[in-house]
């Protein structure tokens, strides 16, 4: 059936772009751009019927719209550029580390941090310019940071002293560009499992220690520091906490670089508010010219914003339990969405060809050995029956990252869907693959 852009959304990502026009109204604002009802009453993602992709490619299966990723890239380089002579947008690559998905970015003009050896030979792998990726981790490996070094990566963030005395054992007459981390000491209103900003963290160092690392950085030969980084967690709402932590970090001197990280939440219910893209880059980028003078080079590190909303898992229902509450358990779970088990995230489902509102009121169960294997709670699904297709949105960020192989359950695919086309980008695992690794 016909739609209409929905310009809620539209509102939501705050950049003009051709691709944010076709935005399917009558649907929950969360799904992909583009997404649509079609005339069979089934749910399309990037022109392609998800009860068809179902049936090629299996279950569980990531679905991914492709123009929603650029749509959302090009929104954040437009909203930089509207306000910085001297900016970057870095794709926060642990959110979905796939090699289609580094392409897909690197081709839009991105550039990228990883936070591991394995995200750095995925980027790589990807067609990133090394001297375009940063090196994060709060743990760098004597490795990593040689394999950084070889690849000739651009920026590696200083997370601590000891990571300072292992890049100078490797630098052999080398010079590497570093950035500091630094804590700023503010929390966010978000999980405390996704907040970094706090004082009690892992991550970077306190002002007072961060003054101290630089004072270290600044007397070592061999290592160019170019500016500090900060990073106060993710899926944030509200924007003071970006100007605060700006405020903070201002105190440690003046600097030509700073990275202020990621950290837009998204939307993953309707009943979510999550701040438009333009304006948390005017938040950002307003508080860096008031506190840190307008002329700073000023990057940003997106990542769920950047994916989350691109992106549906499909799975199978295999039974429908009645007793207290109705369970509707499908094919999947804990193995492919880590999200709920850990922190409790909220997810909307629906059967993929009836997605009318209404409905009973289920939970979805996931398949593993565990009670707390719940995908989603209290939602209304319609007449759900063993066979169904069930649809979960907003997997995109987070789901293919934090996949696993509990109770020996192969990792689902991901598929790429464009204009109707189906391209399968990672295959799913096997049995065989399972084994692989073991030697015994």
């Amino acid at each position: 059936m016909a739609v209409e852009p929905d310009h809620n959304l539209i509102d939501l990502l705050g950049a003009p772009d051709p691709a944010l026009e076709a935005v399917a109204s009558g649907l929950s604002r969360v799904y992909p751009l583009g997404t649509t009802i079609n005339a069979a009453g089934r749910l399309e993602i990037g022109g392609c019927d998800t009860i068809e992709l179902a049936r090629e490619f299996g279950t569980p299966a990531y679905i991914v719209a492709e123009d929603d990723i650029r749509a959302r890239a090009r929104a954040f380089r437009a909203a930089m550029a509207a306000r910085c002579a001297d900016f970057d947008v870095l794709f926060a690559s642990k959110a979905f580390p796939c090699v289609a998905v580094y392409q897909l970015l690197a081709q839009e003009g991105l550039a990228c941090d990883v936070a591991s050896g394995g995200e750095l030979h995925l980027a790589l792998a990807g067609g990133f310019d090394p001297a375009r990726i940063y090196m994060h981790g709060n743990a760098k490996s004597s490795s990593e940071l040689a394999a950084a070094l070889d690849a000739g990566v651009g920026q590696i963030v200083i997370d601590s002293f000891d990571e300072i005395a292992r890049l100078v054992t490797l630098l052999d007459g080398r010079t590497q560009r570093v950035l500091v981390r630094v804590t700023p000491g503010i929390k966010p209103s978000t999980h405390d499992f996704i907040s970094t900003g706090q004082l009690d963290s892992k991550f970077g160092m306190p002002l007072d220690v961060a003054r101290k690392a630089i004072d270290l950085i600044n007397a070592t030969s061999g290592l160019e520091l170019v500016g500090l980084h900060m990073h106060i967690g993710s899926q944030i709402f509200e924007l003071e906490s970006f100007r605060r932590s700006i405020q903070e970090i201002a105190k440690l001197g003046d600097f030509p670089v700073y990275d202020l990280g990621g950290g837009l939440g998204v939307a993953y219910t309707a009943a979510d508010g999550p701040p438009s893209i333009d304006s948390y880059v005017e938040a950002k980028v307003s508080a860096a010219n008031a506190q840190l003078g307008p002329d700073k080079r000023l990057l940003i590190e997106p990542g769920r914003s950047l994916v989350a909303n691109s992106g549906v898992t499909l799975y199978s229902v295999e039974s429908v339990k009645r007793n207290v509450s109705t369970y509707v358990a499908v094919d999947g779970g804990m193995s492919d969405n880590l999200r709920p088990m850990l922190y409790g995230a909220t997810y909307e489902a629906a059967i993929a060809d009836r997605m009318g509102p209404g409905g009973e009121r289920c939970h979805v169960a996931g398949k593993h050995c565990e009670s707390g294997d719940m995908i989603v709670r209290d939602v209304d699904l319609v007449d759900p029956v063993a066979g169904d297709i069930l649809v979960t949105p907003v997997t995109g960020a987070y789901g293919h990252a934090m996949a696993n192989n509990y109770n020996g359950v192969p990792r689902a695919p991901v598929v790429f869907c464009r204009n109707g086309d189906a391209r399968v980008v990672v295959r799913r695992e096997t049995f065989d693959d399972l084994i692989v690794r073991d030697v015994s």
